[in-house]
């Protein structure tokens, strides 16, 4: 074991103790790593993926976990480390406080705190960018439930994120949109975040507006062109596309529930892979 100041390494696993004044090191261990950084006065965590032989300046995709999950169940839930393999990027999954995310208004004990989750992402980033180099013009984010919609405000109040790709999730406000590429999947049978809008069952309660309304929000703020729509069996996936090599895409998946599809994850990379910012 290696002990020094920003990181400290262990087999396959790197907790770093960076803070404010504190340079990152130049590296980061290949393969899982879990870091602390101090923000707004909290200890705050995530965890990162780092495959073997990834280039200097890779693209990065901040997967974001649902309500009453964490980073460590959404690494091994979605299948990005091994995407990441193949396809050669890197992976941050950041940890919300109490197994939730601020998203305005909701959700759960970070809301009621009012937690910065949108300043704590931007530093997950600049973290990794500090520690592994990243290339800045291909930075995603990409979450299940709350974790969709903590995706929906990084759009709307961050300039960081050149696509987002929220999974069952919905959009609660968004007084500042920023042109961004969005692929929204979103089952039609979900009865936590409904597809028709209104209010969900579930813990939150959340009342969302209609999904494709807010994918034809998304359509007016990048400027798009009228969407053009594919079916393959139960999933219709609506594009629109916009200027400055941006999209926005919404798969409809009929009958489907609240839930991740087998075939999101490749989907999400295959969008965000053709959309840099």
């Amino acid at each position: 074991m290696i002990a020094r100041c920003g990181w400290l390494l262990v087999v396959l696993l790197v907790a770093a103790c960076s803070g404010p004044g504190r340079a990152a090191s130049p590296a980061v261990a290949d393969g899982q790593s879990v870091h602390h950084i101090n923000f707004g006065g909290l200890d705050r965590i995530y965890r990162f993926y780092r495959p073997v032989g990834v280039p200097a300046s890779a693209p990065l995709v901040v997967m974001l976990h649902g309500g009453f999950g964490s980073a460590a169940q959404a690494e091994r839930a979605y299948g990005w480390d091994s995407l990441a393999d193949s396809a050669k990027f890197v992976v941050a999954y950041p940890d919300g406080m109490s197994r939730a995310w601020n998203v305005g208004g909701c959700c759960g004990q970070p809301a009621k705190d009012n937690i910065d989750d949108v300043g704590f992402i931007n530093a997950v980033v600049a973290d990794v960018r500090a520690g592994t180099g990243i290339d800045p013009r291909r930075v995603y984010a990409t979450g299940m439930s709350n974790g969709g919609m903590m995706t929906f405000a990084l759009a709307c109040n961050s300039g960081t994120f050149a696509a987002i790709g929220p999974v069952s999730a919905t959009q609660l406000s968004c007084p500042n949109p920023r042109p961004t590429s969005v692929i929204h999947i979103h089952g039609t049978a979900d009865p936590m975040i409904r597809y028709d809008g209104g209010e969900g069952v579930g813990f939150a309660r959340i009342n969302g507006p209609p999904v494709p309304d807010v994918d034809a929000s998304w359509r007016t703020v990048d400027h798009c062109a009228a969407p053009t729509v594919v079916t393959d069996g139960a999933v219709a996936t609506s594009t629109a596309v916009c200027p400055d090599g941006r999209a926005v895409v919404l798969s409809t998946v009929h009958g489907g529930g609240h839930d991740w599809p087998a075939f999101a994850t490749s989907a999400l990379w295959q969008f965000f892979s053709a959309h840099p910012q």
